[in-house]
């Protein structure tokens, strides 16, 4: 587990986050996304993110 990661407590509505990579043909992008939240997503070009094995 990754350091100083948040825990919900009972007063904080949990949420669903979910990923996903779009590949429209031109770029690939990594899509976050939190699904009981209206607006609550990102998305970013996958050559600007970072493998999951340099995070640790």
């Amino acid at each position: 587990m990754a350091p100083n990661t948040a825990t919900p407590s009972d007063s904080v509505a949990q949420s669903e986050v979910m990923a996903s990579l779009d590949d429209d043909g031109r770029t690939e992008r990594l899509i976050i996304a939190d699904t009981t939240a209206d607006k609550a997503w990102l998305s970013v070009p996958v050559s600007g993110s970072v493998a999951l094995q340099d995070w640790q």
